[in-house]
């Protein structure tokens, strides 16, 4: 459970400090992901339940590495819906190839495990993409399911879609019958999310570190997720 005001305690030069730590981190783990020669099929063996990673907005499946390590590690055969490239697609055209991606490879009782964006995809494939319910449940990092106020500053289509005033967005928080499928994780400070990720009727689990990208490499998170994969279905 989140205590509701305890980001407003936090003083301005912690969050600086953690601002600046997650642009950093992000900054190294985009340039990781790009020299990285891991190929995605290498992390399909295990014997527990399939997980299917979506990636924040302009994230390659590479800067989920921590946790797709993590989860390997623990036995699930890990997929990455690679065509989703740097995920730049509107959300409803990114949960077609997430959907595509489960029949093809004939997944069931998949688990989703997503950063950011990647869970407002999650969520809406669950919603309205599923209708032979291949996906168990999903586990979202940072997602902005009620949207983030800087959204309507950013320039860029790909960025605005996260107002919380964009139709999707709202029409998206107010579906509620799936939420308890889903365990959204997040930190006591998002740089991006000042709305937070609680969402209604989920699983709402704070971690100890803060951060929007910071928060994938931190063992706790792997912790965390591995532990809610490994709950009975």
């Amino acid at each position: 459970m989140s205590d509701p005001g305890a980001a407003a305690r936090i003083s301005p030069l912690q969050k600086a400090v953690w601002w600046a730590q997650d642009y950093v981190y992000a900054a190294v783990w985009q340039v990781r992901g790009f020299f990285s020669r891991v190929q995605p099929a290498s992390f399909r063996n295990g014997t527990r339940a399939p997980v299917v990673i979506i990636p924040g907005v302009y994230e390659n499946w590479q800067f989920m590495m921590p946790l797709i390590q993590a989860i390997h590690d623990a036995g699930h055969p890990v997929h990455v819906v690679t065509v989703l490239q740097r995920n730049k697609l509107k959300v409803p055209d990114g949960a077609k190839l997430v959907a595509q991606h489960l029949e093809e490879a004939g997944l069931r009782d998949a688990i989703l495990v997503a950063h950011s964006k990647g869970g407002l995809i999650g969520k809406y494939t669950m919603l309205s993409l599923d209708p032979e319910h291949r996906i168990d449940r999903m586990i979202a990092v940072c997602s902005p399911f009620s949207g983030s106020r800087y959204a309507r500053y950013m320039l860029l289509p790909s960025l605005r879609i996260f107002s919380p005033r964009n139709a999707l967005t709202l029409q998206m928080s107010r579906e509620q019958t799936i939420n308890s499928r889903i365990t959204s994780l997040y930190g006591p400070f998002d740089p991006h999310i000042p709305e937070g990720s609680v969402l209604p009727g989920a699983t709402n689990i704070e971690l100890p570190v803060a951060g929007h990208f910071r928060i994938l490499g931190d063992p706790a998170t792997a912790r965390i997720i591995v532990e809610q994969l490994n709950l009975p279905a």
